[in-house]
């Protein structure tokens, strides 16, 4: 059975559930699932948003709380749709952490403090439509595939830098898999041999290099050595306060030295992804993330400059860098329009 459809086919109960009027029915939802935040919309057909509701994940609360807060949070948004739950004919999570697709269960979500959560089970009791679970980068990745940066292409593959750098890629119109879940752990392939210790234990993981995370501490110590006076004076070394819209504010007022941090953090995403096109051809690379976002020229030059100057002559052309296009949209875009292709909308 093939991995995108069996954690909604596999459900003990499935028999119960009416595929024909599901399908006829054309109102899909999608929820991401975030470790502050959970986000969920409702789309019709064409995949227009009728209704959205975002609110706090409250982790803290339970996981049990948690997936009560999941549920209502979908249904508030058919509400806000003007539509009931009967109208459902699937929906999509993107969770954050590891899942074992055939039993549609959260595996473990850090930043959530959850494990073995049975989303799958506890929302298809209460909707009655089939559910699917997702990565949450995979999920933003098919979102950009469908209806954004990466629209129409054969293959599409997915760079989300953040705290941590994720991946996502989706062949010939399939999210790529492992047997038992997610894969295309970009950010811990390893770009500098002598690099600095990463959070998986390796050094100089793409993640240790190129995340906000590492670039926020390499500006910190650049300011507190006094070679970037407007971060020191808006932010100071709080490594917390130093988000993506400071370091875009920090380059836009002269100070040099961040923008060359972020440029040696882009440039080495680049390197990843030469590796990537020598081995999957990719037709599309989608940079996506708040650094991306808060500088897409300087993220994409660096990237394809990059990229370029090390794949083989014949992959030179063959591929294209660029920015996502869907922001925070993306997951919960991508979670909707993957339930429907599971559905077989």
């Amino acid at each position: 059975m093939m991995a995108d459809a069996v954690n909604a086919l596999s459900h003990p109960d499935w028999e119960k559930l009416n595929m024909s009027d599901a399908t006829k029915k054309r109102l899909w939802a999608g929820l991401d699932l975030g470790g502050t935040k959970m986000l969920a919309k409702a789309y019709n057909a064409k995949f227009e948003e009728l209704g959205r509701k975002r609110v706090k994940t409250a982790a803290q609360e339970g996981a049990k709380a948690g997936l009560q807060r999941i549920g209502d949070t979908i249904e508030t948004a058919l509400e806000k749709a003007d539509k009931d739950t009967e109208s459902l004919a699937g929906i999509g999570v993107g969770c954050p952490g590891p899942i074992d697709l055939e039993k549609g269960v959260l595996i473990e979500a850090a930043n959530l403090g959850w494990t073995k959560v049975k989303i799958r089970d506890a929302l298809q009791e209460r909707f009655n439509c089939p559910v699917y679970l997702l990565n949450d980068v995979d999920a933003g990745v098919y979102g950009e595939y469908r209806f954004g940066a990466g629209k129409g292409a054969h293959c599409v593959k997915g760079i989300f830098t953040g705290t941590g750098v994720g991946g996502g890629c989706v062949y010939d119109g399939k999210i790529i898999l492992s047997k038992n879940g997610t894969c295309m752990e970009v950010g811990h392939v390893q770009v500098d041999p002598d690099g600095p210790l990463c959070g998986c234990g390796r050094y100089g993981c793409l993640e240790a290099v190129s995340s906000r995370l590492a670039i926020s501490a390499a500006v910190a110590q650049a300011a507190y050595r006094g070679q970037a006076p407007h971060l020191l004076e808006t932010a100071g070394t709080d490594i917390a306060q130093i988000r993506s819209g400071v370091l875009a504010s920090s380059i836009k007022n002269g100070d040099k030295v961040v923008e060359q941090i972020i440029r040696d953090a882009a440039r080495n995403i680049g390197l990843a992804v030469a590796g990537i096109v020598n081995l999957l051809a990719p037709d599309v690379i989608v940079l996506g993330g708040g650094l991306v976002e808060a500088m897409p020229d300087l993220f994409v030059e660096e990237v394809r400059t990059a990229a370029r100057g090390r794949v083989m002559d014949s992959y030179v052309d063959a591929f294209t860098v660029a920015a996502a296009e869907l922001a925070d949209d993306a997951g919960v875009l991508g979670c909707a329009a993957w339930a429907e292709k599971n559905v077989g909308g």
